[in-house]
């Protein structure tokens, strides 16, 4: 259900969350609680009812941490890249890591890509 509220609002509604749960992560760690979660649903107007979001929590907390974080919420709402879109990161990867050490430093980035 909110999977395809969220594909019918679009991908602003999404970033927008991503943008609002980084700013309410008061320290840093990447993670929300049940409450931060249930509050930025009614701040973007995705009406979840009670029983649903239950089941969603139960879904997204999988790991019975009673918090969830961001990644994994885009990754159950939006779903894995498919393959073509993975190939081309890979490719991209590959042409920023000059040395093939397996990391991209800055300094290689900033060789590559301007921003400008």
């Amino acid at each position: 259900m909110l999977r395809e509220t969220l594909s019918k609002r679009g991908v602003r509604v999404v970033t927008g969350l991503g943008k609002y749960f980084r700013r309410i992560d008061k320290n840093r760690n990447g993670f929300l609680s049940q409450a931060d979660f249930k509050e930025a649903l009614k701040v973007f107007h995705l009406e979840v009812p009670e029983g649903d979001f239950e089941s969603l929590w139960l879904i997204l907390d999988d790991s019975k941490s009673d918090k969830v974080d961001y990644g994994e919420f885009v990754r159950a709402i939006v779903g894995e890249m498919n393959e073509y879109r993975k190939a081309f990161v890979r490719k991209a990867y590959m042409k920023l890591d000059f040395n093939k050490t397996g990391s991209v430093p800055m300094v290689d980035i900033r060789k590559c890509y301007c921003a400008k």
